[in-house]
């Protein structure tokens, strides 16, 4: 009703899932680390917990979409089951024929030979078994227990069946009682999924709102947006349902801005209760849930492009030198008035300009006619490039990138340095050295998520790999870094299994997908943990 009124292609805000919404924050990213670290952890539980509409469901499709070719699934979304109905479910799920062995008499054995013989044919063939449990808070004690000895399961080498249960926060107390020790100590790894905070609310609405074609700062005056986290204690359904009734409350007054009143005025029409007093994320998300306020379908995962997918995750850094200090602008007074598409559209349609510049942000140049990723390994420089990157990943890296954006004539592609990204406002470098600040709003409808930008690495090494040069590299920055234990000289070669469960340990504490590998993305992180000099995206890094 309202979207026509605001110029939006559809509500930014419905409770419909829908994957172009896709929004992960710093700890949904941390949680989906997790379950895809119990992947290769062989067997046992992974619990993932969190208040009902934290994104829970968000992120167990995020992993669905992400669990590797040689992984069986099955999952279970209705968990109040007894013992037997549980297991014929799980046979069906992976697809394991089962029949009573006495007529109209089947018996847990009949559903477990079975499984016991499909898992083991699955393990020689190579695969993985992952039996996922969402809702598990309604798992009877029986269940949960016969659950456990599906975990006796295994060969001398490895348990055959990954369990993952998700669930409310009673879940936990469930595992933590006496009763249940034994499953207790099965579970390799465990996260509590919280809300987000006043920060990430903001990135949420907006990115909301851009998939929806809005284009400038979001329609919510600034107290407004503060209310707004506040009375939904940062979860994001209730975000959902309080901004969408807030814009239907702006449409009715035929006003284009939403006001911290009708912001309160939309809290008590939405969750039925006068609005609360601001409070801590924590405490209001409590008496929300015990208010049993909430309805409807969380925003599920899905491979959207994302300007503003998600936010930033932290990474530790050492303090800047000048050499790793920000660009400045490329001369005094150099600030663009120009809009953006003017601005693209004076870019040339090569991108040797462009390289250039971010060459020359590392303190290296580009030979005249060279290709720069052939090129600047010369200088201790590595290219990675991402056509699907993020707001978040850009954040996350802060280090100056190219990215690719649509100009204004046609379908023509052109590269500019983006060399500084601060808050909500990015500043752009073109190819004549101009620069121009825009707002990140106005980068969604042009930006795809391609990017390139560079990494240092010795020059002496042409490539890390599973050379016992690169290994010691890695060994090195790792234990500068802080990964290593204490006492590690920092150039001994690390054992190679010893070296990927340090690699885990870090990619899990920066959120990294934990593959163990020492990909461009983890030395990226890696440099930027152990002090490596190098330019950043932001002002205060």
């Amino acid at each position: 009703m309202y979207a026509p009124f605001f110029g939006l292609e559809h509500p930014p805000f419905s409770i419909a899932p829908d994957p172009r919404y896709l929004f992960m924050s710093e700890r949904h990213r941390e949680a989906l680390a997790h379950l895809l670290y119990g992947l290769d952890a062989g067997g046992g539980f992974v619990l993932l917990t969190g208040e009902i509409g934290t994104g829970k469901t968000t992120v167990c499709r995020c992993f669905l979409e992400q669990i590797p070719p040689h992984c069986n699934v099955a999952y279970i979304f209705n968990p109040k089951l007894t013992v037997p109905e549980l297991l014929r479910s799980i046979c069906e799920e992976f697809g394991v024929a089962h029949a009573p062995s006495v007529d109209g008499a089947e018996t847990v054995k009949d559903c477990i030979d079975p499984l016991n013989a499909f898992l083991l044919a699955q393990h020689a063939a190579g695969r993985n078994n992952v039996l996922i449990i969402d809702e598990a808070q309604n798992l009877a004690p029986d269940v949960l227990e016969q659950l456990r000895l599906l975990t006796n399961l295994e060969t001398s080498e490895r348990k055959l069946l990954q369990i993952i249960l998700i669930g409310q926060p009673e879940l936990r107390a469930m595992v933590a009682s006496p009763a249940l020790e034994q499953l207790a100590q099965r579970v390799i790894a465990r996260y509590h999924l919280g809300t987000l905070t006043a920060e990430e609310t903001r990135h949420y609405i907006a990115h909301r709102l851009a998939v929806a074609g809005w284009q400038g700062p979001p329609p919510f005056a600034r107290r407004a947006l503060e209310r707004v986290h506040a009375l939904s204690g940062g979860v994001p359904r209730r975000i959902n349902l309080l901004c969408d009734r807030a814009l239907l409350g702006a449409y009715a007054a035929n006003v284009r801005e939403v006001s911290d009143a009708m912001v309160r005025q939309a809290a008590s029409e939405v969750f039925d209760a006068a609005p609360a007093a601001p409070a801590t994320r924590g405490r209001a998300a409590a008496a929300w849930a015990a208010a049993g306020a909430l309805a409807g379908a969380a925003i599920v995962a899905g491979l959207g492009w994302a300007l503003y997918q998600r936010p930033p995750a932290a990474a530790t850094a050492a303090a800047p030198s000048p050499a790793s200090a920000p660009i400045s602008p490329a001369s005094p007074g150099a600030e663009a008035t120009a809009p953006l598409p003017a601005f693209l559209a004076r870019q040339p349609a090569d991108d040797a300009a462009a390289w250039q510049a971010l060459a020359q942000a590392w303190q290296a140049q580009v030979p005249a006619g060279a290709q720069p990723c052939a090129a600047l390994p010369a200088d201790g420089l590595r290219c990675y490039r991402n056509r699907r990157a993020s707001l978040s990943l850009l954040r996350q890296i802060d280090r100056p990138v190219l990215l690719t954006l649509q100009a204004s004539e046609g379908d023509r592609l052109v590269a500019v340095l983006l060399q500084r990204l601060e808050g909500e406002s990015a500043t752009l470098q073109g190819a004549q050295g101009e620069a121009l600040q825009v707002p990140l709003a106005q980068l969604a409808p042009l930006w795809r998520g391609e990017i390139a930008t560079l990494w240092k690495m010795p020059p002496e090494l042409p490539e890390v790999g599973d050379t016992a040069a690169g290994g010691a590299w890695i060994d090195q920055q790792l234990a500068r870094a802080g990964v290593a234990p204490a006492g590690t000289a920092p150039a001994r070669t690390a054992p190679a299994a010893t070296r990927r469960a340090r690699i885990l340990q870090f990619q899990l504490a920066q959120g990294l997908t934990p593959d163990g590998k020492a990909g461009p993305l983890t030395l990226m992180l890696l440099n930027r943990a152990a002090g490596v000099q190098e330019p950043r995206l932001h002002a205060g890094g």
